[in-house]
């Protein structure tokens, strides 16, 4: 167990208390707890990157961890009527696109690693952006207008074009 494991098992303990107090309306908690969870992220990857501390644990853990945030913000904040359901809608399917090729090709005998790409790493950015600002926003009574909606459009392009591109490769996978 290293350091970094621990602060991605504190980052999935973080994610039920993130949506109870979305669905409480206690914003600022949300947004705090938000925030404290992303850094997390980010220190947690430092550590295994820079400081030799990555483990096979650990690669199979932060990606669960990383979803299990925003899936379930996203799927929380569309609920209380804070962001589109639709949005919500292609987020999950997109994830459980890659599921699901991941599943059939070990199925299959053609076991894939997906491991991220660069339009995958900017929807990530973008989908925590987005939620950021949902949260924020609500924290801070501040209206986000049309912040919002280039960031409701971003995700939906990003995650369309992320879908596509992990489709492709694992059609090239298949038939290969």
């Amino acid at each position: 167990m290293t350091i970094p494991n621990l602060i991605t098992i504190g980052r999935l303990f973080l994610v039920p208390l993130v949506i109870v107090m979305i669905v409480g309306a206690n914003w600022r908690a949300a947004f705090v707890l938000f925030v404290v969870a992303g850094l997390s992220d980010a220190l947690d990857g430092f550590l295994a990157r820079r400081c030799g501390m990555g483990s096979e644990l650990g690669a199979w853990l932060d990606p669960v961890a990383d979803k299990a945030l925003i899936v379930s913000i996203y799927v929380t904040l569309a609920v209380v009527g804070a962001i589109p359901a639709w949005l919500v809608v292609l987020v999950v399917a997109r994830d459980l696109m890659i599921v699901a090729a991941v599943i059939l090709s070990w199925l299959l005998d053609k076991p894939l690693t997906i491991a991220p790409i660069a339009v995958s790493k900017l929807n990530t950015a973008a989908q925590i952006g987005f939620a950021a600002l949902a949260l924020g926003s609500r924290a801070f009574g501040v209206e986000p207008g049309l912040a919002a909606t280039v960031c409701e459009f971003l995700v939906a392009l990003l995650t369309l074009a992320s879908m596509t591109a992990y489709l492709a490769l694992w059609l090239r996978h298949m038939a290969d």
